[in-house]
């Protein structure tokens, strides 16, 4: 048996990170029959950003896609990034609709639900916990991993040993911006495992350039898996390299066991697609370097390749340094949150406003007022209460699990969209996005009938047929 276990990356944040989630299911097929007989432990190829690009941007359905992707992961596990009781959205949702979405996820093929909570917030991990070991899945809990004066070895003990508690079959580190330095990952490795069983899994990126001397120590130190990327969309804002990793350990007592004359076959494979994504400008060279000032900032990969989209709309991708400037003002005044999707979206975006309207909290996004007012659940410090005060005015904040608040939703979206199902899953597909599935719905069925989707009557949710 392999000393260290490899989870690849690169069909799901490799992408993510590098390309704003836009790999189509048509550039993956080709290679995943060699993907699949390499002996990873496990392939990372759906949830985070996958499922609202697949809609928003790639008219794919998720759905499909995971069930495509199961066909040719025979002997692979296939694994999945899951926000908690926000599912793959971002807000939060009723017990009734997580609980099914793990079901659906499980009978269309997902073994390993990697779940987390923006916050840290661990009454918003308990419901997927639950539903996930109901469905059998192997129940991976991340914490997510970031820098402040509250965020000490001794507190990521405490809650690797309460995710323990909770019945989870391992814990994830989930360094989302790459701040996890080479020593302090030793000192932090070590000390988890001697206060949890569990197996750990280490995932960083290579964003402030430590990634691979990151995992490197990690290893030293214990830790069970580390996730990396084929090295066609590795490094940057995405994982260490995949064949980096494996040659670096290859003779060791660490050798990974992985074939690294595959693991050249399918980087070949890529490289085309990542040419192509460079010359076609969805590759910015931006997100490929390193930059040391993400230990300042703290700005994961995806949160970074964002932002830059974001103000290149905008006309704005000049002001970039003082949105990065921004981003750390933000996240003191809203309690030293970890900036993991949701909440480094919010705060991303809230910098953005407070930036290009040139005063703070003029403008402010409504998902920042949830963050505020309690909706996402707490953070570990209190926060800027004069900023609250500006955000909430005489709203009070709430302090029970957000979810608590909300009534059971399954039923509700069930009518709401009935016109548009064809599978039990798309109810799951409107719950998270409900403008986007409807126009991901009409494009569907205008497809199937070869009318053109702008025939379509949105008031009488009918095709002229």
């Amino acid at each position: 048996m392999p000393s260290v276990k490899i989870t690849e990356t690169i069909l799901r944040d490799a992408h993510q990170s590098m390309i704003a989630t836009r790999m189509p299911y048509e550039v993956m097929e080709p290679i995943l029959d060699v993907m699949d007989s390499v002996g990873y432990n496990a392939v990372e190829c759906w949830g985070g950003a996958t499922f609202d690009a697949c809609l928003r941007f790639l008219k794919e359905d998720p759905w499909v896609r995971l069930r495509k992707l199961k066909s040719h992961f025979k002997n692979t596990k296939i694994q999945m990034l899951f926000r908690g009781q926000n599912i793959l959205g971002y807000n939060h949702y009723a017990d009734d609709v997580v609980e099914y979405f793990v079901k659906k996820s499980v009978s269309n093929g997902v073994d390993i639900i990697r779940i987390f909570d923006c916050l840290n917030d661990i009454r918003n991990l308990k419901t997927a916990i639950d539903a996930s070991k109901k469905e059998g899945a192997h129940v991976q809990v991340a914490f997510s991993y970031t820098l402040g004066s509250a965020y000490t070895n001794e507190y990521w003990c405490k809650l690797a040993k309460d995710i323990e508690n909770m019945g989870a079959d391992s814990i994830c580190i989930k360094d989302m911006a790459g701040l996890l330095l080479p020593y302090e990952t030793e000192k932090l490795i070590k000390e988890l495992k001697k206060n949890v069983k569990l197996p750990i899994e280490l995932h960083t990126h290579y964003t402030s350039g430590m990634g691979s001397m990151t995992l490197i120590k990690a290893v030293e130190a214990g830790v069970d898996i580390i996730d990396t990327a084929i090295s066609s969309l590795a490094l940057g804002t995405s994982q260490p390299a995949t064949e980096v990793m494996v040659k670096a350990f290859e003779g060791t007592k660490y050798d990974t066991g992985l074939d690294i004359d595959k693991l050249i076959e399918i980087a070949k494979y890529f490289n085309e697609y990542r040419d192509k994504c460079l010359a076609d400008g969805l590759l910015n060279p931006k997100v490929m370097t390193v930059n040391v000032n993400t230990l300042k900032y703290q700005v994961p990969g995806g949160m970074l390749s964002n932002l830059i989209k974001q103000l290149t709309d905008a006309g704005a991708i000049d002001r970039l340094n003082d949105v990065l400037e921004e981003i750390p003002k933000v996240r003191k005044d809203f309690g030293e949150p970890p900036l993991v999707t949701p909440s480094s979206q919010i705060v991303g975006t809230q910098a953005v406003m407070n930036v290009l309207s040139n005063e703070r909290y003029k403008i402010v996004p409504k998902e920042s007022k949830k963050l505020v007012k309690g909706e996402f659940g707490k953070t570990i410090l209190d926060m800027d209460k004069n900023v609250v005060k500006k955000i909430l005015g005489d709203e009070k904040q709430i302090t029970c699990r957000p979810a608590d608040n909300i009534k059971p939703q399954l039923k509700g979206f069930e009518e709401e969209m009935k016109m548009y199902k064809e599978q039990d899953e798309d109810v799951l597909t409107y719950a998270l996005f409900p403008t986007v599935a409807k126009d991901f719905f009409e494009y569907r069925r205008a497809k199937k009938t070869g009318i053109d989707k702008n025939l379509y009557d949105k008031e009488k949710n009918v095709y002229p047929i």
